[in-house]
């Protein structure tokens, strides 16, 4: 099997460094621009203490096409049109960057928009699940393309769930590149491996500046872009790659589906809408429970990085399992089982205090962990 690092050389390093001159431009001239692109430090979901421009999406797009300008048309058959059909994603959520007025639900039709635009580009959708009965659903044009623009939306809205931390996102975001690349390059796929070291090269670029001093955060429009192409690496592997199972590239995505998921369910216990922001994500509690106990002494910033870096941990172990199991449906469904069940573990613990959920020991309290003691 050929090495994937030798794939690529110049694309990927184009698109890197590209993204990281960009970042660091944007954090040098932040007193030009900081009125429309500075991320404020209060807020439920807010753990740095100094405002941060939050517009590094632009850096890592602008590494992108970089990156596409300097590759073959083979290459670019793939990526041009990933690129097109993230701009609504992209640009929604920028919008929301510099005016905070755009809504979740906005957003989220706009990443679905996306998928819905990829299907039309390429004439690719999810045609396949590995489920039966849905199987059979996906038969149909309409409902398949549908399908995609739920999951692609699904995937993008996972990945800004996750940006609460220096390196958290990015990072995530490159593990699941990785995968999603080695996946490729065992296939043959040498193509769609260099797709995915190019979005690596750009997001790394990005990381270099955002972790561990968080000079420059991804924001809306970098998070739903980079979770929309991830959603439609997702596709391009399913249509190329028939042996593939649907449940390889879920898996991949395991810890930001997993985060989407849990979330939901917990906000819905606090009758709150699934969009509300809460400080009860996995990541939020380890900062909190763990990191502070690890680090009694740390600031901050340094708490924050260190937080973003042992979740990173959360990402691999999926996209390992996914790796090693791509074409078998059972292995995959098994992971994710067992991937749930050391999320809810994990949650337990740092909530409850045991490894097992204790559901009449616990309840939720503006936005706060409340464990009931024995006498209540």
């Amino acid at each position: 099997m050929p090495n994937i690092a030798n794939l690529a050389i110049l694309p990927d390093l184009a698109a890197g460094g590209i993204a990281f001159l960009v970042a660091l431009l944007l954090v040098y001239t932040k007193d030009w621009h900081g009125h429309f692109s500075m991320d404020s430090h209060e807020g439920v979901q807010k753990f740095h203490t100094h405002p941060t421009p939050r517009v590094g999406g632009i850096a890592i797009v602008a590494g992108i096409v970089t990156g596409y300008l300097f590759e073959n048309p083979s290459r670019q058959a793939l990526l041009g049109p990933l690129i097109l059909a993230g701009i609504p994603a992209f640009a929604f959520g920028l919008l929301e960057d510099v005016t905070k007025r755009v809504s979740v639900r906005t957003r989220l039709l706009a990443t679905m928009g996306c998928g819905v635009l990829g299907w039309t580009i390429t004439g690719y959708s999810i045609t396949d699940a590995n489920m039966p009965g849905l199987d059979w659903l996906l038969g149909f044009t309409l409902f398949s393309v549908l399908f995609t623009a739920f999951a692609v939306g699904g995937i993008a809205n996972a990945i800004n769930i996750v940006d609460g931390f220096n390196g958290l996102a990015a990072g995530t975001v490159i593990i699941i590149l990785a995968a999603f690349g080695v996946m490729a390059t065992s296939l043959g796929d040498h193509d769609l491996a260099f797709v995915c070291l190019i979005l690596a090269g750009a997001v790394l670029g990005f990381l270099m500046v955002n972790w561990p001093f968080g000079k420059i955060f991804l924001g809306d429009g970098g998070a739903y872009f980079v979770g929309f192409a991830l959603a439609w690496l997702a596709v391009l592997i399913l249509q190329r790659h028939t042996e593939i199972s649907a449940w390889a590239p879920l898996l991949v995505c395991g810890f930001p589906i997993l985060e989407v998921l849990f979330s939901i369910v917990r906000r819905r216990r606090r009758h709150l809408s699934p969009g509300n922001p809460d400080r009860l994500h996995l990541h939020s509690l380890v900062k909190r429970r763990l990191v502070r106990a690890l680090l009694p002494n740390a600031s901050s910033l340094t708490r924050n990085s260190a937080t973003g870096a042992i979740m990173w941990f959360a990402a691999l172990v999926p996209a390992v399992i996914a790796v090693n199991w791509a074409t078998h449906t059972f292995m995959l469904v098994l992971g994710f089982l067992v991937c749930t069940l050391l999320y809810g573990a994990a949650y337990a613990r740092l909530t409850q205090f045991c490894w097992f959920w204790k559901a009449r020991n616990v309840r939720f309290d503006k936005g706060l962990v409340v464990i009931r003691s024995k006498q209540q």
